[in-house]
């Protein structure tokens, strides 16, 4: 018999090295990371990590603007640890740490399939724009 998987553990504000990151961005998002996430995750409000022992299984960013808004990006699971509680975990997180840290409101862009995900998770609908730059 093998061992039991790791428990999952949360860390607030780690800094994955960028290879441990990238390799996450690349199972979750199957695309080519930022070349590093450290100018990135230097401007934050805060960003949380889930591991499964010392690996990195998911990753969450709240970048913001200085003042009163906060904006949940790139929430991200490896696929081999999806559908676990883990990316509603990271997102509870991150909107605690968001209202902890002084942000008025917590802003998510999203596809139309995980709209039940994140109204799950209490955010509203709302409309919005958006250009895109490239």
């Amino acid at each position: 018999m093998g061992s039991p998987p790791p428990a999952i553990t949360y860390r607030i504000d780690p800094f994955p090295a960028d290879a441990e990151l990238g390799q996450l961005w690349r199972r979750a998002w199957r695309a080519e990371p930022p070349p590093s996430f450290a100018p990135i995750l230097a401007r934050s409000l805060a960003h949380l990590g889930a591991y499964a022992g010392v690996r990195l299984i998911g990753f969450v960013n709240v970048a913001w603007d200085g003042g009163e808004h906060a904006f949940l990006l790139d929430p991200i699971v490896d696929p081999d640890s999806q559908r676990q509680g883990i990316g509603t975990a990271l997102v509870a997180g991150a909107v605690e740490l968001a209202r902890q840290r002084g942000a008025g409101w917590l802003h998510v862009d999203f596809e139309p399939h995980l709209e039940p995900f994140y109204r799950a998770s209490g955010f509203e609908p709302t409309t919005a724009g958006l250009i895109r730059l490239r």
